[in-house]
């Protein structure tokens, strides 16, 4: 099995079809075909078919990504090798846009002062997003808010606990109860699915048979906030994403005798013998940034 054909199966799904394949990696469309042959060859079963006309793949296919993921970030660390201790190349983080707002401007920033030679490649997804792709080899660090867990595949830093917070707009009700009316016109607003701070409000909402509000979903949390200071409704977020607006007045935290779960900061990073020396210094700067921040609402 050939390093060079695990490359153009990764291509072909990444691309999506083998023309997208061969133009990326600057291969005629014949030898795209002969690579992926002779994969499927080694393997004993096809790895794509087509539907439609559409480039499909096998349930073999499938299987092979996350193989086929950690092999080639195996072969990019041994090529590597010769200047393991040195601190280069690409680290790629992904994080829940909370926190992006909200802690990682000024570590990366500092990271990126210390150490020039790193690319830094950050995405943005869901909780469960983040840490899927950690584990596929996606991505070298995943950062989470989720309650307490014990992955276990995962090296697991559990970072701080994160205060969720009930905001509206400056003149409207100071307690929620007031929002929690029968006859309040006023909208939930909030993120995509599976945002954990969304998930455990609307989990409370169920157990406790608060089913009337409108769900306003927006696509950023500088959107859910624009929404609540004009007010159409409150908002659940952390209080890091909006403590800036609490202290000058443009939102307030709402009173409310709800007894909500905790969620907590996670940093998470795929259990390896060997570790990238970016990604230990990473790690490194997040913990000491951490333990420094006060992060408590006041």
């Amino acid at each position: 099995m050939e390093i060079r054909h695990l490359i153009t199966f990764q291509a072909i799904v990444e691309m999506g079809s083998y023309t997208g394949a061969a133009a990326k990696l600057g291969y005629t469309q014949s030898t795209i075909t002969t690579h992926i042959q002779a994969l499927e060859h080694e393997i004993g079963g096809a790895l794509f078919t087509y539907e439609r006309r559409n480039l499909k793949l096998t349930h073999l296919g499938r299987e092979l990504i996350p193989l086929a993921e950690d092999l080639l970030s195996a072969h990019d660390q041994i090529k590597n090798m010769k200047s393991a201790q040195e601190i280069k190349g690409a680290l790629k983080v992904a994080a829940p846009e909370s926190l992006t707002i909200s802690r990682l401007g000024p570590i990366i920033r500092e990271f990126s002062l210390r150490y020039p030679y790193v690319n830094i490649v950050l995405s943005n997804g869901t909780c469960g997003q983040n840490q899927v792709d950690l584990l596929s080899g996606r991505v070298d660090i995943a950062f989470m808010v989720y309650p307490e867990i014990k992955p276990e595949k995962c090296i697991h830093y559990t970072l701080t606990e994160e205060k969720i917070v009930l905001v509206g707009s400056h003149d409207g009700p100071d307690h929620f109860d007031e929002y929690k009316k029968q006859n309040s016109k006023h909208f939930f607003i909030t993120n995509e699915e599976g945002c954990s701070y969304r998930s455990m409000f609307e989990r409370y909402l169920i157990k406790h048979d608060i089913r009337h509000f409108q769900t306003m979903e927006l696509w950023s949390i500088e959107a859910i906030k624009q929404m609540v200071m004009s007010g159409l409704g409150f908002a659940v977020l952390p209080y890091m994403t909006v403590k800036e607006e609490v202290e000058s007045g443009k939102l307030k935290i709402l009173c409310h005798s709800e007894e909500l779960d905790p969620l907590y900061s996670h940093l998470l990073i795929k259990k390896k013998k060997w570790q990238l020396p970016a990604v230990e210094a990473f790690v490194e700067l997040v913990l000491h940034s951490v333990n420094e921040s006060d992060t408590g609402v006041s």
